[in-house]
């Protein structure tokens, strides 16, 4: 018995120790999980307000022609500073169909093709690509991204950018690294309201942000056969967290500055059981084939080093209509998306109220919101709304999100959303899984910026003069 204690009591010192000499692992301190943030290697510099040489025109690698790819190949053609002159997909009929796509729509067909699993490596490997923009299986974001940029390629990535911190860490080193950029595409953040919402917070109106919500509430038991190999259905079985964070915390992490003056510090995260969850996976491989891990809704609350919250959710199994949340509350005003866009500014007219008059704190009515959205629309929407709307993409924000991507790389701008961004946001897939995993503990994120969360003065949409 006593060898048996000792073997048990060795092993947890061994899998601490492993932990400890893992630089992107953990150790559980003060009833807390900490993650580690290792310094920079001495050939790699900071890519904040990083800014390429201008490319007169964007020559684009696109590879995943699945629903998002394909989705992409339509906006395309629309593009002032970009061409699509690579095509690749696991499937070569895939690769033909975008190529009729571009036909159709009066741009000249790819000049290169490639498919089979190896297809993507050819892509990266020549030299007259400036950009690879990425439309695969989550799994295949990161190790791609990689080669891309080691490769010489600015890299676009669909959301979320990676799975694991490891790969958030490959990203932001190998970006560093090779001095190319590497954006995911967090088409979010180019929303209408959202945008306006941003121009908003930065004018002052709502005062200091204090709180944020964020969400991805989104029924996809219809869609679960979209996804090749069931990939999606699959990852959500396995994995307890917030498996798909970025829509929700994407245009709040821009509205609260982090690392541009702030950073996100500690998470909780919590979930249900998998009610639904297990429902659907009996449905679909048999009952009791497999315990399906994620809960129906997980909640996640972070604090900011300077003392904001954020609270994000994640639900995918329930018959609940589709909700990012999108909610701002400030010293001086609120603003929330979903299910109604509202707005209320100040409160100047509460006096002498019963304290129990629950209907006297309102919304401003539909007129004075629109009022107030239409002088905040942000310089970006002026220019782009009525062809974001006419070209689409869940409803425009795609194309903006496009658009901003290649006008930034034409005019050697900075990008809306740098490395930091997509290493951030997409660390919640990890650190929510990690927090549940151990009864909700407290987790110390890691700082992707090494210390520089605060040597930026706020969010800049760079813009050409």
């Amino acid at each position: 018995m006593k060898n048996s204690f000792l073997a048990i009591a060795l092993l947890a010192v061994l899998a601490l120790s492993c932990k400890q000499a893992d630089p992107y692992g953990y150790v559980v301190k003060d009833n807390q999980i900490v993650y580690n943030t290792p310094p920079r290697p001495a050939d790699q510099q900071s890519m904040l307000g990083f800014a390429a040489e201008p490319i007169e025109n964007v020559r684009v690698g696109l590879i995943g022609l699945g629903d998002r790819g394909t989705g992409a190949v339509y906006r395309f053609p629309y593009q002032d500073y970009a061409t699509v002159v690579a095509l690749c997909d696991l499937y070569p009929e895939r690769v033909e169909n975008a190529q009729k796509i571009l036909e159709e729509l009066g741009a000249p067909r790819a000049k290169y093709e490639y498919s089979g699993e190896e297809g993507y490596k050819q892509l990266c490997e020549r030299d007259d690509i400036d950009l690879v923009y990425l439309a695969v299986p989550w799994q295949l974001h990161t190790p791609i991204a990689v080669y891309a940029m080691e490769h010489g390629k600015h890299v676009a990535i669909e959301v979320p950018a990676a799975t694991s911190i490891k790969e958030c860490w490959d990203l932001v080193n190998t970006s560093e690294r090779t001095r190319k950029h590497c954006m995911m595409l967090e088409n979010c953040c180019y929303d209408f309201f959202e945008l306006t919402c941003l121009n908003m917070v930065q004018k002052g109106v709502f005062g200091e942000i204090v709180h944020a919500e964020g969400a991805y509430c989104h029924n996809l038991d219809p869609y679960w056969d979209v996804y090749q190999g069931d990939w999606r259905m699959i990852y959500n079985r396995e994995h307890h967290g917030d498996v798909y964070p970025t829509h929700g915390i994407g245009p709040v992490c821009q509205d609260l500055n982090i690392h541009r003056g702030d950073k996100m510090d500690v998470l909780v995260s919590m979930d249900t059981d998998a009610f639904s969850g297990q429902e659907a996976a009996d449905k679909r491989y048999g009952k009791g084939a497999y315990k399906y891990a994620n809960g129906d809704n997980t909640t996640t609350i972070i604090r900011t080093r300077k003392g904001k919250t954020i609270l994000v959710e994640h639900c995918v199994v329930n018959p609940r209509p589709y909700n990012r949340m999108y909610q701002l509350t400030g010293t001086k005003g609120f603003a929330n998306k979903y299910p109604n866009e509202g707005l209320a500014l100040g409160n100047e007219h509460l006096e002498n109220v019963a304290y129990d008059d629950l209907d006297a704190e309102t919304y401003m009515s539909d007129a004075e919101r629109d009022a107030v959205m239409e002088a905040y629309k942000h310089p970006i929407l002026k220019d782009l709304e009525e062809k974001a709307r006419k070209v689409g993409g869940h409803g425009g924000m795609d194309f903006i999100m496009d658009y901003r991507l290649f006008y930034c790389l034409h005019f050697g701008l900075p990008l809306d959303q740098d490395v930091y961004d997509a290493a951030e946001w997409s660390s919640l897939v990890e650190l929510t899984e990690m927090s549940i995993n151990h009864g909700s503990m407290p987790v110390v994120m890691p700082d992707f910026t090494r210390g520089e969360w605060d040597k930026m003065d706020g969010l800049t949409l760079a813009m050409a003069e």
